[in-house]
């Protein structure tokens, strides 16, 4: 059976659905403003859409095999599919962080990414962003897929940096990836494909054809080679017990890496009182830009925000 475990602030979000989501806030740019962050010595490229006043920052973790912008950016003729404009238009400063072999971010001289150098890296940015705001209360943080489990760990080590942390599309059985052949010599460099890209997208009818396609065009642009990750028995320090900041646990129904015991697992375990697991029907492992897009977007406005 499906959970859904929600305190008070989660009757804000039934309310919000009767009422229409609110048109764009006057100052986004259509196009995200780049950022170049040095984080030890290494350029990361950091993605920005803000309103003109922001009530909240949010840091948005992208997943496994496809960097910032055709995740959490995506454009089609007619179709809101864009999660930041999305949060914008509810007042939440938006940023997203290419990790090293994403995106503009370049790999590093080794060439690979493991678990511990991508919380490294998004503790950095997240202090960025505590030095452009100091007045400001720390960002939220969300990571998808791959990123929930980076963002997890940046919660577990550096609490003090997030005001509270949003994961969805949890993988299965974080901690038990076989580390790749080769992981001790030169990084594979394998190309991505459209095959790869269309894969998320799952549940018939939650998004148009032209909308996939315009997610295959800009990933495929944006990320044409394979980003390699080693050193995956790091994944092994998650710990849903040492996590004792504010969480929003999202699943949606048809997503193929979410498991109930895993979800339900990880819930029980985090050391907050300040907790909801929330499970999204008629989307996939892409929810955000599909269907289901409103309702999430509408959870994740009324946890920023809860108690105002």
């Amino acid at each position: 059976m499906r959970h859904l475990i929600a305190f008070g602030w989660l009757l804000a979000a039934a309310a919000l659905g009767a009422v229409p989501a609110p048109a764009p806030a006057p100052g986004s740019p259509a196009v995200p403003v780049p950022h170049e962050v040095i984080i030890d010595g290494h350029p990361l490229r950091v993605w920005e859409k803000s309103p003109a006043t922001a009530s909240a920052r949010i840091l948005l973790i992208h997943g496994r095999t496809w960097s910032t912008r055709p995740d959490f950016d995506l454009h089609a003729a007619g179709e809101p599919l864009s999660l930041m404009d999305g949060l914008v238009a509810r007042g939440v400063a938006s940023f997203g962080v290419d990790l090293r072999g994403y995106g503009e971010s370049p790999r590093d001289e080794s060439g690979w990414l493991t678990p511990d150098r991508a919380a490294a890296d998004v503790a950095g940015v997240l202090e960025w962003l505590a030095a452009r705001h100091p007045d400001d209360p720390a960002p939220y943080l969300f990571g998808w897929s791959y990123g929930a489990m980076v963002s997890q760990l940046v919660a577990q080590r550096r609490p003090e940096l997030v005001s509270g942390l949003v994961l969805f599309g949890y993988p299965v059985g974080p901690g038990v990836d076989r580390e790749p052949d080769g992981a001790d010599g030169p990084p594979p460099r394998q190309p991505t494909t459209a095959a790869a890209a269309r894969s998320d997208f799952i549940v018939p009818g939650a998004i148009s054809g032209a909308a996939i396609e315009a997610f295959v065009a800009a990933a495929l642009a944006a990320d044409p080679v394979r980003a390699d990750w080693r050193r995956l028995e790091q994944w092994q320090a998650l710990d849903g017990a040492a996590v004792r900041v504010p969480t929003l646990l999202l699943e949606a129904h048809q997503d193929p890496l979410a498991r109930d015991d895993v979800h339900a697992a990880l819930f029980a375990a985090l050391d907050t009182d300040d907790k909801a697991w929330v499970v999204i029907p008629g989307g996939d492992h892409a929810a955000f830009m599909e269907r289901p897009r409103r309702y999430f977007l509408e959870l994740m406005d009324a946890f920023i925000h809860r108690g105002e």
